[in-house]
């Protein structure tokens, strides 16, 4: 019952809903109905801006790095499959969160999290492509897919943990955040992704970044 225990902890420490308590207690906005809707670091600092956002994006990422890198241990399981369970827990909560009606992020920080604890070279060369991306031509969107696509290839060419398991994840939870962002592909390929500091035109009611909430939930967002 005990690993069962901390799955179920791991799960609700992911579902944290950091960037609509954030915004809320802080601001007294709802990010659920601003901007894209999306509960990440990215809608954070579209409508609340960099200082709401970091510690959004820090404490997302911390949710996935915290199950990864102690849970096992204190749970007293030696099975490299169950800090992956662990890892995949957190990262579910967040894109799935109990406590806003099961609406989230995309997962992209709390993945990243995971990864800083079992392959932080991963973590590292996906980062320099998001950030290269991100900044030449302002797709977060596509940044995002891009670092997801690089961790397995970093990953399976890199010292980690948990051998091949890890690799296996890291293919798994890439087809998962593309998946995620299925919507700004199709927006992509047809040209009408929101690029990142530019303001789209809105439909009735939108919010005070300029975009009404997307109903997916993943305008441009990533994280």
């Amino acid at each position: 019952m005990i690993p069962v225990a901390f799955l179920f902890l791991a799960y609700l420490l992911g579902a944290t809903p950091t960037s609509l308590w954030v915004g809320k207690a802080a601001y007294g906005v709802d990010l659920r109905e601003e901007g894209s809707g999306n509960l990440g670091a990215t809608n954070t600092f579209r409508i609340l801006g960099w200082r709401a956002a970091l510690p959004v994006l820090l404490f997302d990422m911390f949710k996935g790095w915290l199950p990864a890198a102690y849970f096992a241990a204190w749970a007293g399981m030696e099975s490299f499959g169950w800090t992956l369970a662990f890892g995949g827990a957190a990262i579910v909560g967040h894109v799935f969160s109990v406590w806003a009606r099961f609406r989230g992020g995309k997962g992209v920080a709390t993945s990243g999290g995971v990864f800083v604890a079992l392959a932080p070279w991963a973590v590292l060369v996906a980062l320099v492509a998001f950030f290269a991306i991100a900044f030449t031509t302002r797709y977060v969107s596509l940044a995002s897919i891009t670092a997801a696509l690089l961790v397995p290839v970093v990953v399976a060419n890199t010292p980690h943990r948990g051998g091949d398991a890890l690799v296996y994840f890291s293919v798994l939870l890439a087809t998962f955040v593309i998946w995620a962002h299925r919507s700004n592909i199709r927006r992509l390929l047809r040209g009408e992704e929101n690029r990142f500091g530019r303001r789209t035109a809105s439909v009735p009611g939108p919010g005070p970044g300029g975009e009404a909430p997307d109903p997916e939930g993943n305008r441009g967002d990533a994280a």
